[in-house]
């Protein structure tokens, strides 16, 4: 691009993903296209697909839809070093930091556990020196996924333009060569381990979400490895009697996991409900680190799977508590929306 274009302005802090796209490109056309079963368990599927020092990308919104079971065998294998994308990121960013598999994380949303409160070893965590940090919105996030997704090195944008998440970050301005404005460029991501929970899928890969997907779709596609956990594996028939429920295809994904119950302390839409009582359990042990320590000893270091680690936590009496109260909600909430809409057309 013409030097005249670009903008001194620039972020202060480390970019932690090359943004090239070409040598995504690269790797991405090394990657299997044939409808091959990729059927596996988590313990296979971390201890191939996630290495020391990747880049890891977490599906899921704050405590919604989070992959859980293989955050704690990515915990239980001990990998470290890893980068994180703390996009809208909050029990899986916090459980990775305290058991010290990150080294460095870009930030959007992180620790924050809305009216819960604010985690104790997350904090102790992310204020150490242990992890480097780079500040970005979480929309800013968000686009970089689009910019991997779409095989670009970066996307232009207003966003963060004159703030101090824009002086704490790695982006850069740019002058329009149209009009000559200034945006702000953020560079894309291409994550080296795309981790995401899903309803169903399918052997090969081809997975569907119920309820919002974030940015789930442009996460699997700029990833270069994907692992998949889903409550429920459903013949591939089955996925093409609703194509368009198909948001993440299996040409994006390496492994499969049927794990029920998998998004656990998490809310699953339509399927469970948050487990407050854990996160009211959790938040009180990593007060301290001796209370940290413990929580990863009884809950996964200890532990051999994710089903060890649910009858622990009450097995299918609390899950199936879980379930009804998400049903009841889910009920109360039709129930407000039939009621506003009656309202509305009696005042029309």
């Amino acid at each position: 691009m013409d030097q005249e274009l670009i903008d001194i302005e620039e972020g202060l802090e480390e970019l932690f993903c090359d943004p090239d796209p070409d040598k995504a490109r690269a790797f991405f056309k090394t990657k299997e296209r044939g409808l091959v079963n990729k059927v596996t368990t988590v313990k296979d599927a971390v201890r191939e697909l996630v290495r020391d020092s990747d880049y890891l990308a977490v599906g899921g919104f704050g405590h919604v839809r989070i992959p859980t079971a293989v955050l704690y065998e990515i915990i239980r294998q001990k990998k470290r070093d890893l980068g994180m994308a703390g996009h809208t990121s909050i029990y899986d960013s916090d459980i990775l930091a305290s058991a010290g598999c990150l080294n460095r994380c870009d930030i959007s949303y992180v620790v924050g556990y809305e009216i819960r409160g604010l985690s104790a070893s997350a904090r102790r965590a992310f204020e150490s020196n242990k992890i480097k940090k780079t500040d970005w919105s979480n929309s800013a996030l968000a686009w970089r996924f689009y910019a991997g997704a779409a095989g670009l090195s970066f996307v232009p944008s207003r966003n963060m333009l004159g703030t101090d998440t824009f002086k704490r970050s790695a982006a850069k301005t740019i002058r329009c060569p149209f009009t000559g404005k200034k945006f702000a460029a953020l560079p894309a991501l291409y994550p080296d381990v795309g981790i995401i929970h899903v309803h169903r899928a399918d052997i090969y890969g081809n997975c569907q979400i119920d309820g919002i997907l974030i940015s789930d779709p442009y996460l699997a596609r700029a990833s270069k490895r994907v692992i998949i956990s889903a409550e429920k594996l459903i013949p591939n028939e089955e996925i093409r009697k609703n194509p368009q429920m198909t948001t993440i295809p299996y040409w994006c994904v390496d492994a499969v996991i049927e794990e029920p119950f998998g998004s656990h302390p998490g809310n699953m839409p339509g399927e469970y409900w948050f487990d407050e009582d854990f996160f009211r359990m959790y938040l009180e042990t990593v007060k301290t680190e001796e209370g940290t320590q413990k929580f990863l000893d009884d809950y996964i270091y200890n532990v051999e799977n994710f089903e060890g680690y649910l009858e622990k936590i009450g097995g299918l009496r609390k899950m199936t508590e879980l379930r009804n109260l998400e049903n009841l909600i889910f009920q109360k909430r039709a129930q407000q929306m039939k009621s506003r809409i009656k309202v509305k057309k009696q005042s029309a």
